[in-house]
């Protein structure tokens, strides 16, 4: 257990020599030896200026060692906003932890200087202080990686909001061109575009073409059946385009029944079924 009953000398050595340790962790950090370069020097001076203000008023509020705890609030919304920047910034785990750890030189040598004629306290205090900055550094791991997966989870959901695009071919016509695997999340977005669409537009023909699918499983057809289901209920129709040869034979031989449902070769096909449906189809010929 962390013994803290040196917390709040330590804490006054800090703010005193508060400008001394920071020029000295700066200079440490512009070596560039600590993956600090990803960062721009005003925002790496204000985040080690913080991040001493407000361990110097942990520190002095502590009385557990416990970074969890109401006093090292102020601590954890700075780790919070340099963890957040450096995942944004491309640094890695190691290279944001290291900027708490690369903090330990300059406050030792602040404390060696204090408790110089005190060998037993400054040795007690490296110690207790070492261990406190090793917990930091560990939240700063466990708060970027948090930070690196909300940012991989977006990009996913952005990625797949990309390559399920609903376009608009005509008055009443929709397409949506399906390139890649369809997997069930992205099915659901799939569904939920198509029908937003229909909601948005008023179309009463959704096409459907896969393509640039390249296989055609039971989870796929199951997929687009669902989606056609979806978009029945929505009053749109919708015609699949696209049916390959190969993918024709898999989709007799899964036994899915698409009786019910307009297939066509490719695209261009599906269009011009569509536009006689919708009674366009002379309109589009003359324009």
């Amino acid at each position: 257990m962390t013994d803290t009953s040196y917390f709040p000398a330590i804490a006054e050595l800090v703010q005193e020599h508060r400008g001394a340790i920071r020029a000295e962790w700066e200079a440490q950090l512009d070596k560039g030896v600590l993956g600090s370069r990803r960062v721009r020097k005003e925002e790496q001076r204000s985040q080690c200026d913080d991040f001493l203000g407000a361990f110097a008023a942990a520190l002095r509020d502590d009385s557990a060692g416990d970074i969890d705890s109401r006093g090292w609030s102020g601590m954890r919304v700075v780790l919070d906003d340099v963890s957040s920047s450096r995942a944004k910034a491309g640094s890695t785990p190691s290279e944001t932890a290291t900027f708490v750890f690369s903090v330990k030189q300059p406050i030792f040598a602040v404390l060696r200087a204090g408790f110089a004629d005190r060998p037993a306290v400054l040795a007690a205090a490296f110690w207790a202080l070492s261990q406190m900055l090793d917990k930091l550094g560990l939240y700063t791991v466990e708060v970027f990686q948090r930070g690196r997966d909300q940012i991989v989870v977006r990009q996913q959901q952005e990625l797949l909001e990309l390559s399920t695009p609903v376009i608009q071919l005509w008055d009443g016509v929709l397409a949506l061109p399906l390139i890649g695997t369809l997997d069930s999340m992205r099915a659901q977005v799939v569904m939920e575009n198509v029908l937003q669409k229909i909601v948005d537009s008023g179309a009463t023909i959704a096409i459907i073409d896969i393509t640039g699918v390249p296989t055609v499983d039971t989870l796929v057809a199951q997929h687009l059946m669902k989606t056609i289901a979806a978009a029945r209920l929505m009053g749109a129709d919708c015609i699949i385009s696209g049916i390959r040869p190969q993918i024709a034979q898999t989709i007799v031989h899964l036994g899915v029944d698409l009786q019910n449902v307009t297939t066509k070769a490719t695209l261009a096909d599906a269009f011009l079924v569509a536009l006689e449906r919708t009674g366009t189809m002379g309109i589009a010929r003359t324009s």
